[in-house]
């Protein structure tokens, strides 16, 4: 049988939340995947000038073989790129792959929030893991308020690594956008384009992280404090 909880309303609004970023993204990415850039250029030729331009020379660029999961992976010193950004030649081609190429030149310059950020990886995939079973085992065993609370503190450093991506992914983005107009890779009309894309792309994170938010509030008022229940 349903139980509706009043805390079920924090899901909604944050469930809201990361729908409305998400067809603002995507209506964003279509729109400009359909307007060419004036250059004429490939994603992957945009990010390897920018790489070059930076003396990124040891970074590679390569065709991720689908159409989404663009990203820079620092282990292997790689911006990789849905197919549809590697070959396409659209305003949204160079503004993603400007942006992952902003991640590359983060690494390199060892820019301190996206150290903090990865240092933080390890500890949040324990957490993330953790922290649902070890509420429910402490309900389970009498509600547990030990155990409770570190399952609550479990899902916190999810909150806290979200809060850490927002400067990570903004930054990337702004040195994306300076980078394509220093560089002479877009006009001045293209790089608003590319701004709105990269700003509708910026508000996924948000929405991820205030989602987030909702959710830890609620596991508060479900579990937090002294607050047993016994049925």
């Amino acid at each position: 049988m349903f139980y509706w909880d009043p805390t079920y309303i924090l899901v909604l609004i944050g469930l809201a939340i990361s729908l409305a970023a998400s067809g603002m993204v995507n209506s964003a990415m279509r729109k400009y995947h359909q307007v060419p850039n004036t250059t004429g250029i490939t994603g992957a030729e945009c990010a390897r000038r920018i790489l070059d331009n930076e003396g990124l020379y040891h970074v590679q660029v390569e065709d991720l073989g689908s159409r989404e999961g663009d990203h820079f992976d620092p282990s292997a010193n790689t911006v990789r790129l849905s197919s549809q950004n590697y070959h396409g030649r659209s305003v949204t081609a160079m503004s993603v792959a400007a942006h992952e190429c902003g991640h590359a030149i983060q690494h390199a310059q060892e820019y301190t929030p996206i150290k903090i950020r990865t240092a933080l990886v390890p500890v949040v995939n324990i957490g993330s893991h953790a922290s649902m079973p070890l509420i429910l085992l402490g309900v389970i065993l009498s509600w547990n308020h030990v155990l409770i609370q570190l399952g609550i503190i479990a899902f916190s450093l999810t909150v806290v690594f979200q809060l850490a991506t927002l400067p990570v992914e903004f930054n990337a983005s702004s040195r994306a956008l300076e980078r394509l107009e220093r560089y002479g890779i877009v006009t001045r009309q293209e790089n608003r384009g590319c701004r709105k894309v990269l700003s509708a792309a910026a508000m996924t994170y948000v929405a991820g992280t205030l989602a987030a938010v909702l959710q830890l509030l609620r596991l508060v008022l479900l579990f937090g404090g002294d607050r047993r229940r016994r049925d």
